[in-house]
């Protein structure tokens, strides 16, 4: 083959390689549609993925908003390519549950009864770090002692070892623009976020029966936002606490 024919063909599997990197760490965010509800899904892979959880910023205070969180990044000569708020918090951007960023938890677990989403028990807690990561009730993961680089509380759980949460019922007249997190089988962490109000219920089945997970966790609704681009944004909340982001770059 001719000298300038081989550079060419270097050049072109170069791109190619380049381009499924990328392609790799956008990870896969598509629309879909299930019982006739939209909903985003990004599935990622903690073995060659950048996953990782966000709160505060180089000047302490919390970053609060994708496009703080996406500066921040850059600061560091990476890129974001996927943020999704990460759990509830309180008024002051803190979160109320577990919370543990690069190994340091910064929150204790919260065990305690009470109204809302998050004490409608079981919760949860998704946590990941070293290539593998889960989401386990927030009981068994305490006594199962684990040390995750990362991990956040939050709650209610949505499908818990196949089973959609007992309290979760099929005519749960709440509807509201929810986001969750659950874990295949295979290890892929599964994101998913609606576009339109959806009720608990229809949430939860979209993770057991629709994604697959056999164990998945609500992470709030109302403020829920995703940055994937080159999707669209869905939510943009201005008030985040804790995000949880995929980063890509050197």
């Amino acid at each position: 083959m001719p000298s300038f024919l081989r550079w060419i063909a270097c050049r072109a599997m170069l791109a190619a390689c380049l381009a499924g990197i990328a392609a790799s760490a956008r990870a896969g965010c598509e629309p879909l549609t299930e019982d006739g509800h939209d909903y985003v899904a990004c599935r990622f892979d903690p073995r060659s993925d950048a996953l990782s959880l966000y709160w505060r910023g180089a000047d302490g205070m919390p970053l609060a908003t994708t496009e703080r969180l996406a500066d921040a990044v850059a600061a560091t000569g990476r890129k974001l390519v996927f943020a999704m708020n990460a759990g509830m918090y309180d008024t002051a951007l803190a979160p109320i549950g577990l919370y543990v960023e690069n190994g340091r938890m910064l929150h204790r677990a919260n065990l305690r009864n009470g109204a809302g989403n998050f004490h409608l028990k079981p919760n949860g807690v998704f946590y990941f770090g070293d290539g593998k990561a889960g989401v386990m009730e927030t009981g068994r993961f305490l006594k199962a002692r684990l040390n995750p680089a990362f991990a956040t509380q939050s709650g209610p759980m949505l499908v818990i070892d196949g089973q959609i949460h007992p309290k979760l019922q099929p005519d749960g007249a709440s509807e509201k623009v929810r986001n969750g997190v659950g874990v295949r089988d295979d290890g892929t962490v599964v994101f998913a976020i609606s576009t339109e109000p959806v009720s608990f219920y229809a949430f939860a089945r979209l993770f057991r029966d629709r994604l697959g997970t056999q164990n998945a966790l609500f992470l709030d609704g109302s403020i829920s936002t995703l940055y994937a681009p080159p999707l669209p944004p869905v939510g943009g909340w201005r008030s985040l606490g804790p995000m949880l982001g995929v980063t890509a770059g050197p």
